[in-house]
């Protein structure tokens, strides 16, 4: 079940081919249908939002069913035992202790002639997250995102997600989203939700930014949003790849695989190694594992088509391998994690060693597991506090300086043909102690 590639150009190839595999002609269709909610969104607000609720999700609701209720709030801490609740909590203390050590500081440098320049940073205004239902609830998302956009001190906090059956919301993400500072909570999911946060409606106020993971249809509006309102990223199928040596446990090894594979029917479990008994050993310990496994066709699913394990000469190959296809959870399960990790380029998170499995930092390890797919991280990051921030240069010159740097100023607006550019300039340094400004 679980393919076993020797040869390097094969396994380059089936990389690209996971790494692209939501590129495909079903997405212009998806698309379209994307288009058109958010048109309809735009244009008829809440009617809208309660018009696919009810189509996509077989969810009614009015009006005034959109936002949870204080009621709601208070009788989800009621549902959720005091374990969970413990965990939920702890999780919150160790993101924010994690993303309070990444907030950007404002600066000022004084320089020669009076110049003053610098930056300022300041926090979105209305940030919106949105929070995927569906197959599984996520209250380590509502963590992930909301607790950074805390940190950074945005005013107002606003979360969507899909309502369940008979309009109920999972207790659990309800409780997360009030530990973590969520201000507001509306019950909508889809395309249309991310229409809302960017264009508001007579019941959501539009945001600034959305941040959140979701399904094809979440991932294309946000892209088609993007230039009304800011996004952290445009997210795939969940991905981890797993560069393991003889030192490594398949039993553990397959249980990555798995806790990765189990999340979506797209996702991908990968393992490079240099071990070709290893290598034989995860395939059958998965196989194992998956038995009895509680989401077995779903799970199986993945690992049929986007699970893989290579067999390369030596780590060094391995990490070569890892940095083309630049994955999401990137596990390092060596004897000397710290030194191959010289050889890693590109990858959302890195776990270090024998005992870093994926989940801790899916949890409450502290950094954000909101992270770039499908080879974004070459040039991406994971969501962060400095996500929900923009920073102001600043600039101020005094009279000297400005009469310094005119000639220069003034070749340079002549070359581009800006004669007033010159003009702003030359106006104010030919009249300077002649007390004609």
């Amino acid at each position: 079940m679980l393919r076993i590639i020797t040869q390097w150009v094969e396994a380059q190839a089936e990389l690209r081919r996971i790494c692209d595999r939501t590129h495909d002609e079903l997405v212009v269709h998806k698309e379209a249908t994307v288009r058109e909610v958010l048109q309809a969104v735009r244009r008829r607000g809440d009617w809208a939002l309660l018009h696919y609720t009810a189509e996509f999700d077989r969810v009614t609701l009015n009006a005034e069913d959109l936002r949870v209720s204080g009621a709601e709030l208070d009788a989800a801490y009621q549902q959720v035992s005091k374990e969970l609740l413990n965990a939920i909590r702890t999780a919150c203390k160790q993101v924010e202790a994690f993303h309070r050590q990444r907030v950007p500081k404002s600066w000022v440098q004084f320089g020669d002639d009076e110049v003053v320049l610098g930056k300022r940073y300041t926090p979105v205004d209305r940030a919106g997250i949105y929070i995927p239902g569906g197959q599984a609830s996520y209250p380590s998302s509502v963590i992930m995102n909301a607790v950074p956009a805390k940190v950074a001190k945005v005013p107002r906090v606003v979360m969507c997600t899909p309502p369940g059956q008979e309009k109920k919301m999972n207790p659990a993400v309800l409780v997360a989203a009030q530990e973590a500072g969520v201000d507001e909570i509306y019950r909508v999911g889809g395309a249309q939700a991310i229409a809302a946060l960017a264009y508001g409606t007579e019941s959501i106020s539009k945001v600034d930014l959305i941040t959140g993971p979701g399904n094809i249809y979440v991932t294309l509006a946000k892209k088609l949003v993007y230039g009304t309102v800011g996004i952290d990223s445009l997210a795939g199928p969940s991905e981890v790849l797993i560069i393991a040596d003889s030192s490594a446990n398949p039993v553990h090894v397959a249980a990555d695989m798995l806790a990765q594979a189990e999340h979506d029917s797209m996702a991908s479990a990968i393992l490079l190694t240099a071990d070709s008994v290893l290598a034989r050993k995860v395939v059958a310990e998965v196989d194992r594992q998956l038995v009895n496994h509680p989401r077995r066709i779903l799970t199986e699913k993945a690992i049929v088509n986007y699970g893989l394990v290579v067999v390369v000469d030596s780590l060094k190959a391995a990490a070569e391998l890892s940095n083309e296809f630049a994955p999401e959870h990137l596990e390092l399960q060596v004897t000397e994690p710290w030194d191959l990790l010289d050889h890693i380029r590109h990858a959302g998170a890195i776990f270090l060693g024998l005992s870093t499995p994926e989940a801790v930092g899916d949890y409450l390890a502290g950094p954000n597991h909101t992270l770039p797919t499908s080879g974004a991280a070459r040039y991406a990051s994971p969501l962060g506090v400095e996500t929900f921030m923009k920073h102001s240069s600043l600039i101020e010159y005094s009279p000297r300086a400005l009469k310094k740097m005119s000639k220069a100023i003034d070749v340079l607006a002549k070359a581009e043909g800006l004669p007033s550019h010159a003009d702003s300039v030359r106006l104010r340094t030919e009249n300077e102690g002649k007390g004609e400004f």
